[in-house]
């Protein structure tokens, strides 16, 4: 009788071990760090309980630079993960290069998915659509640029918080309060090339790059110093020499700045609010990105950051089957509508930003649909977003050019001009090398 237990034993074991074996294993690199990274893993795992068939394994790889750069090693020996988080500025080179990916669309109609673009944040899927229509990545955490204001420190400094500074001119007056009060950094800026000129051109109706951003064609060429783009630059670098802009670095370096209290104004990603909500200590606003009122047209609408998840080539069909499912599970308004809630990014689909609408949310939470509102605004063929080749690297060459100028080591007009032409020979290297 003991022998017939063990046995059974033996066997039960062998087939629950089986069984863990059959599960298919979907692996997704990403970039998300802190509280995003959480997030990305309760994500992970909320779906792997949902159901037995597939386990998605998601491996944080560095930041998106360096993520991409080892998804692309790991492409050309084989060793690809099945779905990699790229973010918007790579979205050109992934367009650009034959036979890496699969479109997102077909791999959910294959899989026996309805997929419909237009259930889709129209900014958001059009960024990621191809010129024929077809949308090539699942757009996943995507953003854009929003103003953050300390408003205990408003308070101390004498400032109304029930009228936040909406224009340059405010935000500049505003500034000039908090020195005044003993403020070391009245204001500051994350990802720099992103809000103070991508957003900055678009949220004023005005073209950074020919071919309307790059999106009618890879032709595009920088236009980005402009008398608007010149003169926002130089205001910015007056109020460096004044004390009023404190320049904190690159990238999202300067979000700590303002999650510990030492800067009270920021303009960086609407994705920055599952931080501060979780680990600042004083009241905080979310509003709008600053204009300047006397451009017609302006404001007009924010640009698109943040990233899409794409699906690359070469993997077992069973394996397609299961990115679809994960997929699938994303694109739940239910998901789709706590994601927003817990991280700032935006709701991808119009179903989860009237789920989080009627959930009252937004009334429980003042600001929190800034980032919504500044992106549903009808576009222009000037705002729709910027689609460049080689952008990774012009943003490099926009950081340091900037530096020049807070550093007043180069006037706006040098550093602008220097962006366009050391920017547009990037572009005309893209387009030769890739034979668009």
């Amino acid at each position: 009788m003991k022998s017939k237990f063990s046995a059974l034993a033996v066997a039960a074991a062998l087939f629950g071990a089986a069984s863990a074996q059959a599960q298919t294993e979907i692996h997704w690199w990403h970039s998300m760090t802190a509280v995003n990274g959480e997030w990305v893993n309760d994500l992970a795992a909320q779906f792997n309980a949902s159901q037995k068939e597939y386990k998605v394994i998601p491996t944080y790889k560095g930041s998106y630079d360096v993520s991409f750069t080892a998804a692309v090693a790991a492409f050309r020996a084989g060793q690809a993960p099945h779905i990699l988080q790229v973010f918007e500025v790579s979205t050109a080179t992934m367009m650009a290069s034959k036979g890496v990916s699969v479109p997102v669309g077909k791999v959910m109609t294959d899989a026996g998915y309805k997929f419909d673009p237009k259930a889709y944040v129209p900014a958001v899927a059009g960024y990621y659509t191809a010129p024929n229509g077809q949308m090539l990545s699942f757009p996943f955490n995507s953003s854009t640029t929003v103003f953050y204001i300390n408003k205990d420190a408003f308070k101390a400094a004498g400032l109304d918080t029930a009228k936040l500074p909406a224009t340059w001119p405010e935000v500049a007056l505003a500034a000039a309060k908090l020195k005044a009060s003993g403020h070391k950094c009245p204001f500051t800026t994350a990802w720099q090339g992103w809000t103070q000129l991508e957003s900055f051109s678009t949220w004023h109706n005005v073209e950074l790059a020919t071919k309307s951003n790059g999106l009618a064609g890879w032709d595009a060429r920088l236009k980005a110093n402009s008398p608007l783009h010149v003169r926002h630059i130089e205001n910015l670098g007056n109020m460096a020499k004044s004390g009023l802009f404190i320049y904190k670095g690159r990238g999202n370096t300067p979000e700590a700045s303002f999650v510990s209290g030492e800067c009270a104004m920021i303009t960086t990603s609407s994705g920055f609010y599952g931080n501060v909500k979780k680990n600042a200590k004083f009241d905080f606003a979310v509003s709008t990105l600053p204009y300047y009122p006397d451009v017609q047209g302006a404001p007009q609408n924010t640009v698109i950051g943040g990233a899409s998840l794409w699906v690359l080539s070469g993997k077992k069909a069973d394996e397609y089957k299961g990115v679809a499912k994960f997929f699938d599970f994303l694109s739940s308004p239910e998901i789709q509508s706590e994601s927003h809630k817990r991280t700032g990014y935006l709701p991808i689909t119009m179903a989860a930003y009237q789920l989080t609408d009627k959930s009252g949310f937004y009334k429980q939470n003042p600001g929190t649909d800034t980032a919504v509102n500044q992106m549903v605004r009808k576009v222009t063929d000037k705002s729709r977003g910027i689609r460049l080749g080689n952008y990774v690297q012009i943003r490099t060459i926009e950081d340091e050019e900037l530096e020049q100028v807070w550093a007043g080591k180069k006037t706006a007009k040098e550093a602008l001009d220097s962006i366009v032409s050391r920017g547009n020979e990037l572009l005309e290297r893209f387009q030769k090398t890739n034979k668009l």
